[in-house]
């Protein structure tokens, strides 16, 4: 039971703690999300294109080989 009690003593404490640390952090502004939003985006698309074409040149010598061995 002590430790029930407790806990709801440091309720308000942990409260201003965590208003104090999130007071400290620095929040992006809307161009710097936009900016990051739009290089994921690209950086993403970028990577899909390159594991697309890198799976249809492995089809392709697959299918390739498979031939061959009719």
């Amino acid at each position: 039971m002590a430790n029930s009690t407790s806990f709801i003593r440091n309720i308000p404490q942990f409260i201003q703690q965590v208003r104090t640390e999130t007071s400290k952090v620095v929040w992006p502004t809307g161009r710097q999300t936009m900016m990051t939003t739009f290089m994921v985006i690209v950086m993403t698309s970028m990577l899909g294109l390159f594991f697309f074409v890198t799976d249809k040149i492995f089809s392709f010598i697959v299918h390739s080989l498979l031939s061959l061995a009719v």
